[in-house]
């Protein structure tokens, strides 16, 4: 019992645009768990408000994956302070529920992975909240409704991220570089998997992301084409039909193609091992654990607003390459094919990035500023 009343409680609050942020929540919830902290996680939007929660979920991915072209345009029109204003009405009745929650359990700590609720925390802060409050950014670029100077902490994918940050006022003391949280398993190195490869295949993983985007299947017709031999893996993600559509126009062999279409799966990880190169959109999640498997990324399409924001970092930085016209697919993976060195250097510089990720570094902070 003595022990019951020293544990630490933490409250993790997430909402579901994109799986992205729903992983980071529960990827840091079981190191806080393993830190003998009791951890709630609690899905703000959905378990407060069935209207907001059909008006950003649903409208994210309706217009994330058939009006893209819009949803970077507000993405960008909303990237000013006055969307923070904005969205306090909007959160109004959301902020009370919130409010009552953390008054009913008392958490000595709050983290917060997804930016709607920077918002209401900020905005509790203001009102008197007095329990610390740690941020993850979960792109590599904050959008406005990251920034509160209110909060206690920040946790950013790299410097980018962190110099952004403090560029639109937060003081770089309160930013840290431990990366977006990751599975465990990502964090692994399992060289009995390398270890199997013993063929001359150029092994290519192509993903579609949660949302299973159609454009994968002009990515992967075009692969098909290549002249080189390449083992393809296709991870179609929660979209069944593009699985079934695959599988159906793919039933013949190919010469010099090994083809395997999958649908959700729990293997991203080793998969991810056992790849040479990734073919991805770049969401912040796929993009994290790209890194933290060190494998060299090309990204074929992405959705404006925070993905392209990211491929710009990925890219400046050598972490990926990006190809804006499908046409230059097949040039850029014989190229890469034949010049081996080129991922190697790719690999070095994913490496030397993702030293710095670190979930424990994150339970260390959340200590600190408990205690504080």
């Amino acid at each position: 019992s003595e022990c019951y009343l020293i544990m630490k409680k933490i409250l993790i609050l997430t909402t579901s645009t994109g799986e992205g942020h729903n992983q980071a929540a529960s990827s840091i919830s079981s190191s806080f768990e393993n830190s003998g902290y009791e951890v709630i996680r609690h899905d703000f939007l959905k378990n407060n408000s069935k209207i907001l929660t059909k008006l950003f979920i649903s409208g994210y991915e309706i217009s994330a994956s058939f009006f893209p072209k819009t949803y970077g345009l507000a993405y960008k029109l909303t990237d000013t302070s006055f969307t923070n204003k904005l969205l306090s009405l909007v959160f109004c009745f959301t902020k009370r529920k919130i409010s009552k929650l953390i008054n009913s359990i008392s958490p000595d700590i709050i983290l917060v992975t997804h930016p709607f609720a920077v918002n209401i925390m900020g905005s509790l802060k203001r009102k008197g909240l007095n329990k610390p409050v740690i941020v993850i950014v979960t792109d590599f670029k904050a959008h406005s409704t990251y920034i509160d100077k209110n909060i206690d902490a920040y946790i950013t994918a790299s410097e980018n991220t962190k110099d952004d940050l403090a560029k639109r006022g937060i003081d770089s003391r309160r930013i840290f570089t431990f990366g977006i949280p990751v599975k465990d398993e990502f964090l692994e190195n399992k060289s009995d998997i390398k270890a199997t490869k013993n063929d001359d295949y150029f092994n290519i993983l192509l993903m579609s992301g949660s949302m299973g985007l159609k454009n994968i299947s002009y990515v992967l017709k075009e692969l098909l084409n290549n002249s080189n031999k390449l083992r393809i893996t296709v991870v179609c993600g929660k979209n069944e039909k593009l699985k079934e559509d695959l599988l159906k126009e793919y039933k013949h062999s190919i010469k010099d193609k090994k083809l395997h279409i999958l649908g959700f799966s729990k293997d991203v990880d080793s998969l991810m091992e056992y790849s040479d190169l990734i073919i991805s959109k770049p969401g912040g999640l796929t993009v994290t654990e790209a890194i933290s498997k060190n494998l060299p990324l090309l990204i074929p399409f992405a959705i404006p607003g925070q993905e392209t924001q990211n491929v710009e970092f990925l890219t400046s930085n050598g972490y990926a390459l990006y190809i804006d016209n499908l046409l230059e697919l097949n040039l850029t993976i014989d190229n890469l094919i034949s010049n081996p060195k080129e991922l190697e250097k790719m690999r070095y510089k994913l490496s030397k990035l993702s030293s710095c990720y670190s979930k424990q570094r994150i339970v260390g902070l959340a200590d600190k500023l408990i205690f504080k």
